[in-house]
C-alpha cells in the first residue's frame, strides 16, 4: 500500500524500531506542514493511507474529495477532533486509533511546573549570558496546593506528583471527574471560584471539546494568586482566547506555562514575548517511547486493514457501506 506520514518536524519516525513494519510498503513521510487544502492534496493524492501525528493537520471534507485512493487513516493516538470522521464513512474510507502514553505529558507537565515555579529558563539564560541569579527569586512546592482541572489519566498521574512533592491537592471539573478524585482521596474544591482562587499552581488536563472550548474565562484568570502559576498542557483553546497573555500582563495569576497553542506550529505567539510565561513546543507526547506505542499501534492497524481483519475503527459502520460499493 502506499502510505503518506505527516507532519514529522523531527525526522524521528525513520528511526523508531516500530517502522520496521512497514518494510513492504511504499511510505511517503514528510517533515513540513502545509496548509493549504490544494497544495496539501496535489502531494496525498496516490496515498491509500494517512498516518497523521496527532491533530498536526486537519482532515476535512473538502481535502478528503481530493483524495480519490485513499482507504484508511490511522491514526495516532485516540483524538479524531481533527478528521471529518462522518465525511470519511460517507465516502468509505476507514479511520482507526492506536494507543498512548499518559505518563509522557504528566512528565512535562511536571517539568513545567518546575521550570516556572524556579524561573529556570529565565536563570539559564541569564547564567550563559554571564548575568548570575537576575530572575526574580523562585518558591519551593512543599506546603502549596496544587489544583488539577479535569482529573482523568494524565491528570491523576500529576496529582501523584504534586503528593510526592509534598503539595496539598484539590480537584475540579465534571461530576465524574470530582468523583473520581475524591475516591483517590483527594478534595474538591467547593466552587469553580474557590478553586481558581486558591490554586498555587493550576494544571489543566480537560478534553477540548464544545462544551469545554473557551470554558477558562479572562474572569477565572482574575481571581488566581499574583503568585500563582497556571499550567496547560492539554488544548490552548480550552481558555478563551487572548485571555491568558492580557492576565499575565495585568499580574494574575503570576506565571503560566504551556505547551499547546491555538494555531501549530506557533509562530509570533503573543505568550513568546512574556517574561513571566514558559512556552514549549508541544512537546507532551514527543519523545520516544510515546512515539513508538503511537506508530507502533497505527502501523499494526494499517497491517491488519491490509489483511482484511480491520481493528480499533473510530467508524465500523464503513466496513458495511465498502461493502455495499464493491
Amino acid at each position: 500500500m502506499r502510505i503518506a506520514i505527516l507532519d514529522d518536524y523531527q525526522g524521528a519516525v525513520q528511526d523508531l524500531a516500530a517502522f520496521k513494519k512497514l518494510t513492504d510498503h511504499t511510505v511517503d513521510i514528510y517533515h513540513d506542514i502545509v496548509k493549504d487544502v490544494d497544495q496539501l492534496a496535489a502531494r496525498l493524492y496516490d496515498a491509500e493511507v494517512l498516518v497523521p501525528i496527532r491533530e498536526r493537520t486537519v482532515i476535512d471534507d473538502t481535502l478528503l474529495s481530493k483524495l480519490p485512493n485513499l482507504q484508511l487513516i490511522s491514526q495516532t493516538g485516540k483524538g479524531t477532533t481533527h478528521i471529518d470522521v462522518e465525511a470519511c464513512t460517507r465516502r468509505g474510507i476507514a479511520v482507526a486509533f492506536s494507543g498512548g502514553n499518559s505518563y509522557a505529558p504528566a512528565e512535562l507537565t511536571w517539568a513545567l511546573v518546575l521550570a516556572s515555579v524556579r524561573n529556570l529558563p529565565q536563570e539559564v539564560a541569564n547564567a550563559k549570558a554571564g548575568r548570575w541569579q537576575r530572575a526574580p527569586i523562585g518558591t519551593c512546592l512543599r506546603g502549596r496546593t496544587l489544583g488539577i482541572l479535569g482529573y482523568g489519566s494524565i491528570g491523576r498521574i500529576v496529582a501523584g506528583y504534586g503528593k510526592a512533592f509534598g503539595m496539598h491537592v484539590i480537584a475540579w471539573g465534571r461530576a465524574g471527574s470530582l468523583s473520581r478524585a475524591i475516591q483517590d482521596g483527594l478534595e474538591a474544591a467547593t466552587s469553580k471560584e474557590a478553586f481558581f482562587s486558591e490554586c498555587d499552581v493550576l494544571s489543566v488536563h480537560l478534553r477540548l471539546n464544545e462544551d469545554t472550548r473557551g470554558s477558562i474565562t479572562a474572569a477565572d484568570l482574575a481571581l488566581m494568586k499574583p503568585t500563582a502559576t497556571i499550567v496547560n498542557t492539554s488544548r490552548a483553546d480550552l481558555i478563551e482566547r487572548d485571555a491568558l497573555a492580557t492576565a499575565l500582563k495585568m499580574g494574575r495569576p503570576g506565571f503560566a506555562a504551556v505547551d499547546a497553542y491555538e494555531d501549530e506550529p506557533a509562530i509570533d505567539h503573543p505568550l513568546f514575548k512574556l517574561d513571566n510565561a514558559v512556552c514549549a513546543p508541544h512537546l507532551g507526547y514527543v519523545e520516544k517511547d510515546t512515539y513508538e506505542i503511537f506508530f507502533g499501534g497505527a502501523f499494526d492497524n494499517v497491517l491488519a486493514f491490509e489483511d482484511g481483519t480491520p481493528a480499533n475503527l473510530v467508524n465500523p459502520e464503513v466496513l458495511e457501506h465498502r461493502r455495499a460499493s464493491t
